[in-house]
This record gives C-alpha cells, sequence and structure tokens, in this order.
C-alpha cells in the first residue's frame, strides 16, 4: 500500500558516489525521492546528469535553488582556479591531510539540513548520502563524526525526534569503501556510469578534465577494479588529457 512504502531521501549530484547510493537504496527496497541542488556552482552539466539519473531509477526528483556563489571561498563556486594534478593516478594517491580549495563551506551541512526538512515533511526516515572517508579530499563534512553529530542534531531539532515518533537515520553505505570498491559495487548493482559526471572542471561539452582530484579518484578507482570509465574525457574515452608524468 502507498502509506505503507519505505522511503528515503537520496542525495544526488549526478556523480559516481551519489548514484552508485541510489542503486543501493532501490535495492533494499527504498522508493526513493531524489535531492539535487544548484547551489552557485560553475557547471550545471551535473544537475543534469542527476536529472537523467533520477529518471532512469523512476526515483522523484527535486531541484532547490541555493546560491552559495554569493559566499564563495572554494575553487567549485568562485573564481578561484580548479588545482590540476599531472601524475600517474594509478601509482599515487590523490588525497592528503589538507582541506583543499574545492572545499564548499558548509555545503553538507546545509545539503543535509534541506534533506531533513524534506525527509521529514515525505515521512522519510532515511537519508541516503555518499560521503567517503577512505578515497576521499580531505573534506571535514564526509567524517563519519559529522555525519553522527547530524543526526544528534535532527533528533533534537525535528518534530518526529521530539516526539520520539520515529528516529532519522542518515545512511552512509560508502564510507568505509575504496573508489574500486564503490565502482564493483555499482556495476554489481548494474550502474550505467556513462550518466554520472564527477569532474570538477569539465569543458563547455562536458567532458572531463582528467586532471583535477575528482577525476584522477575516478580514473584510478576504475584502474583498480579492472574496469574502463565509459564517460568521455577532453583525452578520449577514459582517459586523460595529458601523458602521466
Amino acid at each position: 500500500m502507498k502509506g505503507k512504502e519505505k522511503k528515503a531521501v537520496i542525495l544526488l549530484s549526478g556523480g559516481l558516489d551519489s548514484t552508485t547510493v541510489l542503486a543501493i537504496a532501490k535495492d533494499q527496497g527504498y522508493f526513493c525521492h531524489c535531492l539535487s541542488f544548484s547551489y552557485g556552482q560553475r557547471q550545471t552539466i551535473e544537475l543534469e546528469r542527476a536529472a537523467a539519473i533520477a529518471d532512469k531509477y523512476g526515483a522523484r526528483h527535486l531541484v532547490l535553488n541555493i546560491d552559495l556563489g554569493k559566499i564563495g571561498g572554494s575553487a567549485l563556486t568562485d573564481t578561484l582556479e580548479v588545482p590540476k594534478v599531472v601524475r600517474n593516478f594509478i601509482e599515487d594517491e590523490c588525497s592528503e591531510e589538507r582541506i583543499p580549495v574545492t572545499y564548499v563551506p558548509g555545503r553538507n551541512t546545509i545539503f543535509l539540513a534541506y534533506a531533513m526538512a524534506w525527509a521529514e515533511v515525505l515521512g522519510a526516515w532515511d537519508i541516503f548520502i555518499g560521503v567517503n572517508a577512505m578515497d576521499y579530499s580531505g573534506y571535514p563534512d564526509c567524517r563519519p563524526e559529522f555525519i553522527k553529530q547530524f543526526e544528534r542534531l535532527a533528533k533534537l531539532g525535528t518534530k518526529s525526534g521530539v516526539t520520539q515518533e520515529q528516529v532519522l537515520t542518515i545512511q552512509t553505505p560508502l564510507m568505509y569503501l575504496t573508489k574500486k570498491e564503490i565502482i564493483l559495487k555499482g556495476l554489481g548493482l548494474n550502474v550505467d556510469y556513462s550518466l554520472t559526471h564527477s569532474c570538477y572542471d569539465p569543458d563547455k561539452q562536458g567532458r572531463a578534465c582528467g586532471l583535477c582530484e575528482a577525476c584522477q579518484l575516478r580514473l584510478k578507482g576504475f584502474s583498480e577494479a579492472g574496469s574502463v570509465d565509459p564517460i568521455q574525457y577532453q583525452g578520449g574515452k577514459g582517459e586523460p588529457d595529458v601523458e602521466s608524468s
């Protein structure tokens, strides 16, 4: 029955991780409500991909407009240059113990707050987010400690939490997986990764640069998974635009 559906809100960016999370939630029997944001990011190809992905999975898709570009402070929302990594993505680790310029201040806190509000209205007691503490870029709002504390906030700051009607749970199925393991998990669920977008600095045709940290982690993951990345890169399919150094 309609009222008995197991519902979830999925934070869907159109990227590899969030698409895998959507596939996991669907596989677990959730009726998925996908939430994306036009938040002042320098490129909108990810929103086009998110819409296509939500449609493929038969999920409801809501896009909210918030302008974090007015705040700035990130290479993803401001005029700061997106760092490019010219090195062998197979042999080198891309993540370091530092917070990069691509970190968007407050982004996951803001996204989860909106997801929490929508979940309460929907009667959805699970929020899925593709944060990861293994192959990640050093963002503080991707850590398990952050997710745990946000769950506490939701319990204190929502009607359902205060009345103890239901406890909101934030699901992080990718938290302790490497990019290789995420990709293998997705391939096992028949995820079409050609629909996804990860690049921080695509060209006007939407092709990935192959050199930003997001591209490097993605390429490294596909290589280690023994698979070819099906998206288009500026140097060709599954290939960065320059020779590895």
